[in-house]
């Protein structure tokens, strides 16, 4: 996985990119009517159920906009909220209050329907040794928070991008020319460029689960597509030699089932392309 560094400099790229791009050369609006020196104070209202996620990055990007922004805050990431609760408020210049608003809905907006999403899923594990994770089918340039957001929500973080772990997937494996030769020139590659990276193989039937059994230094095996018995039959060929991964049109119906099966892993590209955004708001004080 990517460095708490990293992680932070994702953010931050974030943050910049999304003031440049809904600010320009200025808050016009705010501009025209607003003396800059006025000073004022609003809450992050909620008019939904849920999590709630997103007040720490909220925090980044009013300091991002205005340091001199204070944050008081009522409810923690992670918690679950009711219509009428509020979240924070926020003091500082008017001005700046507006112009990181929509900036922060947004963001909270989707981190906490993914939250919400991702503790219902975790909600359906309960009782097992399963854990929830994430995959990239997050929104192009906003996956630091989605991520962030599924961790909140009570999940696991997959790999981060292409860069942090191996993932030889079905087109890896067949425009290598099979599993074995995928495997074989991964710990070559990985070996040659001094790179310790995690390698994960996904299998789309037993006699796969076999081969790849057969090579040392897998790390996981993802088990496409199966069915609950092939599940239930691969984890136990595979035993304690390598984590388990379930994929595959996975939901909320067969999700448990697939947990009954004894697999560490349930991946769901769900928890993050599947969501529909908490309603939330950023309401004036008088």
């Amino acid at each position: 996985m990517i460095s708490e560094e990293q992680f932070q400099q994702e953010l931050e790229l974030i943050i910049s990119n999304a003031i440049r791009e809904d600010v320009g050369d200025g808050d016009h609006s705010s501009l025209a009517c607003i003396p800059e020196d006025a000073q004022g104070k609003a809450k992050l209202l909620v008019k939904d159920e849920g999590v709630i996620a997103g007040v720490e990055f909220a925090k980044m990007v009013f300091k991002y906009v205005d340091a001199d922004m204070k944050v008081d805050t009522f409810i923690k990431d992670g918690e679950v909220v009711k219509y009428g609760d509020i979240v924070f408020h926020v003091s500082g210049r008017s001005q700046s209050i507006l112009k990181a608003e929509r900036l922060v809905l947004n963001a909270m907006q989707r981190m906490s329907a993914i939250a919400t999403k991702t503790r219902f899923f975790v909600d359906l594990l309960e009782g097992t040794d399963t854990k929830i994770l994430d995959t990239r089918k997050t929104t192009p340039g906003i996956r630091a928070i989605e991520k962030w957001a599924v961790k909140i929500g009570g999940g696991e973080n997959h790999r981060f991008a292409l860069y942090d772990m191996i993932m030889l997937k079905d087109n890896h494996i067949d425009f290598a020319g099979g599993i074995t030769k995928a495997i074989d020139k991964t710990q070559n590659y990985l070996k040659s460029n001094h790179k310790d990276l995690k390698i994960i193989v996904e299998a789309r039937d037993l006699d796969e689960v076999k081969e790849i059994l057969q090579t040392d230094g897998v790390y996981r095996i993802l088990l496409d597509n199966f069915d609950y018995e092939m599940t239930k039959e691969a984890v136990k060929m595979i035993g304690s030699k390598c984590l388990t991964e379930s994929s595959g049109g996975i939901n909320e119906k067969t999700i448990r089932h697939y947990a009954d099966c004894g697999v560490n892993y349930i991946s769901s590209g769900a928890l993050t392309h599947s969501v529909y955004n908490l309603d939330l708001s950023l309401k004036a004080i008088d």
